[in-house]
C-alpha cells in the first residue's frame, strides 16, 4: 500500500485510544520562539502537539497525508474550542499559501517517507516554504528490530463505547541496504459480533547523519545542528532520536 495512506480507516480509529504517549510540546513551543512565526508542523496528525501550541497562542499550521487523520484534529479541535488551520497534503508535495518561520515534525515522522528520493522532495518543500532566515526541524532515529518475543504479542484497550480494540506486531523484515524496515501490524476492534481485523505495512526508511547531511544540502538546507530531544548537542555516536536544525544555504 502506499505509505501516505497507512494511517486512514481502522488504523487513524484506532490511533488515540492505542498510543502510549504524546509529544512533549515544549521542545516544538521553543523552537518556534526561537526561529519565529508563522510556524508549520509537518505530519500533525490528529493533533498532538499542535493543538497544544495554538491554545498557548502560537501561530502554528498543520499538514497531514491522511484526511481521516485531519478529521479526527478537527473534531478535538472543536471541542476543545481551538482554532487551526490544516492542509490536506502529502509532505514530499508541499503547496500551501505562505511560508514559515519555524517548520518541524513533532517525532521521526519523517522516516516514514519510503525512500531517498521522496525524502528529498519533502525537503526542498521544506526550503521552498521556509521564510528568510527561517529553521526546521526535523527528528530522526534509526529503527531497532522488534525483539522476538514481542513478534504476536497483543496490546488491548477498551474504547470508550466497550469495544475492544488492539495491535500487534505479526511480521517484520528489514533491509539494511536500502535502509528499510517493514513491520506488519494487526489492527482489530471487536464489539459484541462485529469484528474488524486489518493487516497493514509499516515502513521506515532511516539515514546516518552523513547520509542525511548530503540530502538536505541537495535541496539547498545546511544542517547548523544535531541535538537530543532535550536541546543538548549530540555527540557523533549518539543513538535514539536527534533533531536536526536547518536553515536555507
Amino acid at each position: 500500500m502506499d505509505q501516505a495512506d497507512f494511517y486512514t480507516g481502522i488504523v487513524a480509529e484506532l490511533y488515540g485510544p492505542l498510543k502510549s504517549f504524546s509529544q512533549d510540546p515544549e521542545p516544538y513551543a521553543a523552537f518556534i520562539q526561537q526561529a519565529g512565526t508563522p510556524a508549520l508542523e509537518l505530519g500533525c496528525g490528529d493533533g498532538d502537539p499542535l493543538l497544544d501550541l495554538r491554545r498557548r497562542g502560537l501561530d502554528v499550521d498543520g499538514v497531514d497525508s491522511s484526511a481521516d487523520m485531519l478529521e479526527r484534529l478537527r473534531l478535538r479541535a472543536g471541542e476543545e474550542g481551538v482554532r487551526v488551520t490544516v492542509f490536506h497534503q502529502r509532505m514530499e508535495s508541499l503547496n500551501l499559501p505562505r511560508r514559515y518561520g519555524a517548520i518541524f515534525l513533532a517525532g521521526p515522522t519523517f522516516t516514514l517517507l519510503p525512500d531517498d528520493a521522496t525524502a528529498l522532495a519533502a525537503l526542498h518543500g521544506i526550503h521552498a516554504h521556509l521564510a528568510d532566515r527561517g529553521a526546521a526541524l526535523v527528528p530522526l532515529f534509526v529503527p531497532v528490530p522488534t525483539p522476538a518475543e514481542q513478534i504476536g504479542r497483543v496490546r488491548t484497550v477498551v474504547a470508550p463505547d466497550g469495544a475492544e480494540l488492539r495491535v500487534s506486531v505479526i511480521a517484520e523484515q528489514r533491509y539494511e541496504a536500502a535502509r528499510t524496515q517493514t513491520t506488519l501490524l494487526r489492527y482489530e476492534r471487536h464489539h459484541g459480533s462485529d469484528s474488524t481485523v486489518e493487516d497493514r505495512p509499516w515502513t521506515m526508511h532511516w539515514y546516518t547523519r552523513g547520509q542525511f547531511e548530503k540530502l538536505a544540502a541537495t535541496a539547498g538546507l545546511v544542517v547548523t545542528a544535531v541535538t537530543d530531544p532535550g536541546g543538548k548537542p549530540a555527540s557523533a555516536d549518539a543513538a535514539g532520536v536527534l533533531h536536526f536544525r536547518l536553515q536555507a544555504l
